[in-house]
């Protein structure tokens, strides 16, 4: 059982459009792949799919809030004087705790002398399945309004996709921008990285964030570039980066308007527009990862980092923001 993870430092460069060309076409040749949308703070591989409705739902109780009693709380206000996150606010004289800004870090129990402060558990989201009209299950994750923990949501999704997988089987991950919790979460475990980026300075900055993350992890890579011929002067310093890092790239997707109409109709692209130039480059990115998958441990062998390179990220100090 492998999981290949499409990542990318930077959204809307095609992490979706990748993932559900590689879900659907891997799906109809090797018949054994769960999709999973590791973005529980804005999924959207359900709409490429066209999954309307879900098989099946799971909440996920794992956040803690704090709440005040009002009978014990004596107005003394050293609850909001240390909270970090500013939830603490006076309404009508009473001091209250705002949910959506609570983190539960419990700071306020801590400073109250009345011990009129009390943390509950709430639910921090759901997790769901659905089968899409593909034959193939999708697992996706709704994280709720101004809860935290995304990246355990991830964590769970995963777990489920494994749970019903049979082996052999390979798990696609669409997983969220950017190198947080939640790409943090969709990273661990995984067997192979499927990075996609754009030829803009943001998108290859990006690139090598997320890149530097999956190095940490010794995982290899592959690379997408899409849009290539929007800045073909800039493809060539990826394509530069690339060699070096010795990441081998299976494809160039062309800047093509047909796009968002695909997610319009919720369909893959490869679906709503077979014949055009656009589907062939996207089914043969998905050939060389069947490839990939079919020949995995010579691959593996080829391709995987000789040595960790630890990522260590900058930390910037409080005084180096300036307010605007």
């Amino acid at each position: 059982m492998l999981e290949f993870v499409v990542a990318s430092g930077k959204g809307g460069v095609g992490k979706s459009l990748v993932s559900s060309t590689l879900a659907v076409v891997l799906h109809r040749s090797l018949g054994n792949v769960i999709a999973v949308d590791a973005d529980a703070d804005a999924p959207n591989l359900h709409l490429l799919l066209g999954v309307e409705r879900w098989s099946e739902e799971k909440p996920l109780v794992i956040s803690k809030v704090a709440y005040i009693i009002e009978d014990r709380c004596t107005g003394c206000g050293e609850c909001a004087k240390v909270c970090t996150y500013e939830a603490v606010k006076t309404v009508n004289g009473r001091y209250v705790i705002d949910p959506f800004l609570c983190e539960g870090c419990g700071a306020c129990i801590f400073v109250c002398k009345s011990m009129a402060i009390k943390r509950r558990m709430e639910e921090t989201g759901r997790i769901r399945m659905a089968w899409t009209k593909y034959g193939f299950p999708l697992i996706s994750a709704k994280l709720n309004v101004g809860k935290p923990n995304s990246g355990k949501l991830v964590t769970e999704e995963k777990e489920w996709a494994k749970s019903i997988a049979s082996r052999p089987s390979l798990i696609i991950t669409d997983s969220a921008a950017g190198i947080g919790c939640q790409v943090i979460a969709s990273l661990a475990g995984a067997s192979l990285a499927i990075l996609v980026t754009e030829p803009t300075p943001a998108g290859f900055s990006d690139l090598k964030r997320v890149y530097a993350v999956t190095r940490h992890f010794m995982m290899p890579s592959v690379l997408v570039i899409n849009k290539f011929d929007l800045n073909p002067s800039y493809v060539r310093v990826i394509e530069e980066f690339a060699r070096r890092e010795g990441i081998e790239i299976v494809g160039q997707i062309p800047f093509d308007d047909k796009i968002p109409l695909s997610m319009a109709m919720m369909k893959p692209y490869i679906e709503a527009y077979p014949e055009t130039e656009t589907a062939k480059v996207l089914i043969n990115i998905a050939e060389k990862i069947r490839e990939i998958y079919l020949d995995w441990w010579n691959w593996l062998k080829e391709h995987r980092p000789r040595e960790p390179r630890p990522y260590r990220p900058k930390i910037l100090p409080p005084e180096s923001f300036k307010s605007v």
